[in-house]
């Protein structure tokens, strides 16, 4: 079903039998997007009507404004690779932005205020209402409008992880951005720019290539028709960068680590051309060890202090630090307000339309940030 602007007979139809069955149900109900079986956006996300979620302690209820749409959440609906794989039906996205509503124990402090959050699970988002732990829910001032509001929080705070807290990038310095007229590759281009590093970017059509230029990349490279390490190489006196920023993975990786300087620092931020390797053995010691530079893994996934011990004693995992988002989300928030970074939106859509919405960022037709709203 798809819902526009103006309500069409059908629709307004249906809304009032939704209203119908929730008053003979004593149930609140919401709309959420719901993935029935694994297939194609367009084929297996379908409208249901759900009950409205309550909040546990820890927890907020996020009554949505906005979803931004992730390469994450075609996981969610194809049945790709995974961490964790809910249970089916259930409701894709990875991240929200609204109003809090209701409040678990302990959280009552959240109330009114307007978030932009990561749901449980990572999972949740495309409905009326998500369950957010406060770990991954993150204050968004109203002198930010919609929908540029919406999509800061993962790819900026993603970018931002990788170039500062990992690779600790210099001015004077280089980085290669890959897949820079995507979210987090968009976010990493005016970051580094800002930092007064030298920028290159690649993209795979010359009008994403401009787009790379126009947020600040020295050098944008169509990947389709020039071999990047070769561009890379010539500029750098045959040296290479000092950073590698690499959100595409397994089909980049060696020409990427090519291009690295004399202990350069190489940033696993994502895997989006084959996500499979995620969980493979597939890097070679010998080629790290005679390319002299250093691997970075990036995850974004805040946790408080409890649960960081946990995963790390328990797992061996670590964890970025609550307090570490809240300072990344400041200062994204101030350098926004300075007009020094921007918000990349290259499509708004309804909530109607996030099944299509999702089938073009599949086909790679996307730039920036696709946001879709709910009245």
């Amino acid at each position: 079903m798809s819902l526009s602007n103006s309500p069409k007979p059908h629709q307004v139809a249906w809304l009032a039998a939704r209203l119908v069955a929730a008053m003979s149900s004593g149930e609140d109900l919401m709309r959420a997007w719901r993935t029935q079986h694994y297939g194609q956006p367009l084929d297996v996300l379908k409208l249901d009507e759900v009950p409205v979620p309550s909040p546990d302690a820890g927890e907020v209820r996020v009554k949505v404004q906005a979803i931004p749409l992730n390469l994450n959440d075609l996981e969610r609906v194809t049945g790709g690779n995974m961490m964790v794989r809910p249970d089916l039906p259930y409701s894709p996205g990875m991240e929200v932005m609204g109003l809090v509503d209701a409040c678990g124990p302990d959280t009552q402090q959240w109330l009114n205020r307007r978030v932009v959050a990561i749901p449980k699970g990572a999972y949740g988002g495309y409905a009326e209402y998500a369950i957010c732990p406060v770990v991954s829910t993150f204050e968004m001032p109203a002198s930010i409008p919609l929908p540029g509001a919406a999509a800061l929080y993962f790819p900026f705070h993603l970018a931002w992880l990788g170039l500062f807290d990992r690779a600790e990038l210099m001015a004077e310095e280089s980085v290669l951005i890959h897949a820079g007229a995507g979210g987090s590759g968009s976010a990493a281009i005016q970051l580094a720019a800002d930092a007064g590093a030298r920028v290159f970017a690649t993209a795979g059509t010359d009008k994403k290539v401009e787009m790379c230029r126009s947020l600040g990349a020295h050098v944008a490279i169509n990947y389709n028709s020039t071999d990047f390490s070769d561009v890379i190489l010539a500029e750098t006196s045959n040296s290479g960068v000092d950073v590698v920023f690499d959100n595409v993975g397994a089909s980049v990786m060696e020409s990427s680590m090519k291009c690295l300087k004399y202990n350069g620092r190489y940033l696993m931020m994502g895997f989006a051309s084959d996500k499979a390797v995620a969980d493979e053995k597939f890097l070679v010691p010998r080629r790290i060890a005679l390319g002299n530079f250093k691997m970075c893994g990036v995850l974004l996934a805040y946790q408080s202090p409890d649960a960081v011990d946990f995963l790390k004693t328990g797992m061996g995992w670590n964890f970025p630090p609550q307090a570490l988002g809240e300072q990344i989300m400041r200062e994204i928030v101030s350098m926004v307000l300075a007009g020094r970074v921007k918000p990349v939106v290259g499509r708004v859509v309804g909530f109607g339309d996030i099944p299509s919405a999702l089938d073009s960022m599949a086909n790679r037709e996307s730039v920036g940030r696709t946001i879709a709203t709910l009245d």
